[in-house]
């Protein structure tokens, strides 16, 4: 299937990720309606960050995923859904679980139910890589086992099972992509990379949670050429296939590379406050992205090193937007 031409719908298009979907998607030359959480500031989030020519060809949608009148409103006469709507802080999930799952799973049923009635030819689910928990081998391969170790992942495992489960019980055309750690330009401080980032422009000592952890981190450019070709592959339909690197980089070794690239020798304190609990820290996230290469060639162009030079150069450009005195969950 090809893209260019399609009405597409994104959902959390105001989002660090969605925005660049959107981005990318318009460019090449798709009708975007881009789907954004409603508020009375009509603020659009991260779209408001993208040209206005470009933005000029995007028609915004405001809503809430919960509302399923206003799901249906929204998928029209849509041919391809791209799913990213989500709430997507772990920490947050701790605090309101009950908003969490309302948001992932309801919202995602809703969009389910709302393509069932509609000419919608490819569902594209998000998922995310927390849904495997801790690494029972490595690389994560999509056979890994699904264990959850928050509400948040609990909640995007509940709507990847939901989604499979209408491409097995009603043929929907629904393809579910796993992106392991995205990062880049646009990411709010809830994420590791920019809050080290923006503590690091300011001071020498950088509050961190646990520094053992591991993850997959890729670019967000890199992430949103992966979406289109994952969308434009027929053989990706029922599949899940994994986005990410293979390569795990430490948080401790995090804030070394930032370091460097600040030239600054960066200090380290561990904050019980920014810690998961005990059993819910996922110690080890690195993908096998084999698959993603094997169906439709798709690989990382942009080096750990090269995604933070570019991400450290749009924060200081954008630093007044970060909250670096407060935990932001």
């Amino acid at each position: 299937m090809k893209l260019q031409g399609k009405k597409v719908l994104v959902t959390g298009a105001g989002g660090f990720v969605g925005s660049h979907l959107v981005e990318a998607l318009t460019e090449y030359g798709c009708q975007v309606k881009a789907f954004v959480h409603y508020n009375s500031r009509n603020d659009w989030g991260y779209l408001e960050d993208l040209k206005k020519d470009l933005m000029d060809k995007v028609e915004v949608f405001s809503g809430d995923l919960r509302d399923s009148d206003c799901v249906r409103k929204a998928i029209g006469e849509q041919q391809v859904v791209f799913h990213l709507g989500a709430l997507v802080g772990i920490p947050y999930s701790y605090v309101n679980p009950s908003d969490v799952v309302e948001t992932n799973v309801k919202g995602t049923l809703n969009l389910l139910l709302a393509s069932l009635d509609s000419s919608i030819e490819k569902f594209i689910h998000t998922s995310t890589s927390e849904v495997y928990g801790d690494a029972q081998y490595t690389p994560m391969d999509e056979n890994h086992p699904v264990s959850p170790q928050s509400p948040y992942a609990a909640s995007k495992a509940s709507s990847d099972f939901l989604a499979k489960s209408f491409f097995e019980s009603y043929d929907l055309s629904v393809a579910i992509i796993r992106p392991f750690n995205i990062y880049g330009p646009r990411q709010s401080a809830r994420s590791v990379i920019p809050n080290i980032i923006a503590q690091g422009l300011l001071k020498d000592r950088i509050e961190v949670g646990s520094v053992f952890p591991t993850r997959d981190y890729t670019y967000v450019e890199d992430t949103a050429k992966g979406f289109v070709s994952f969308a434009e592959c027929d053989e990706t339909l029922g599949e899940v296939v994994n986005l990410g690197t293979g390569e795990e980089v430490s948080i401790e070794k995090l804030v070394e590379l930032i370091g460097e690239l600040l030239d600054k020798k960066l200090k380290i304190s561990e904050t019980e406050k920014r810690k998961r609990p005990e059993k819910s820290e996922v110690k080890r996230l690195v993908a096998n992205p084999g698959k993603a290469r094997e169906l439709f060639g798709w690989k990382p162009e942009i080096s750990i090193r090269q995604g933070l030079h570019l991400t450290i150069d749009w924060i200081k450009n954008n630093l007044s937007r970060y909250k670096t005195g407060i935990y932001n969950i």
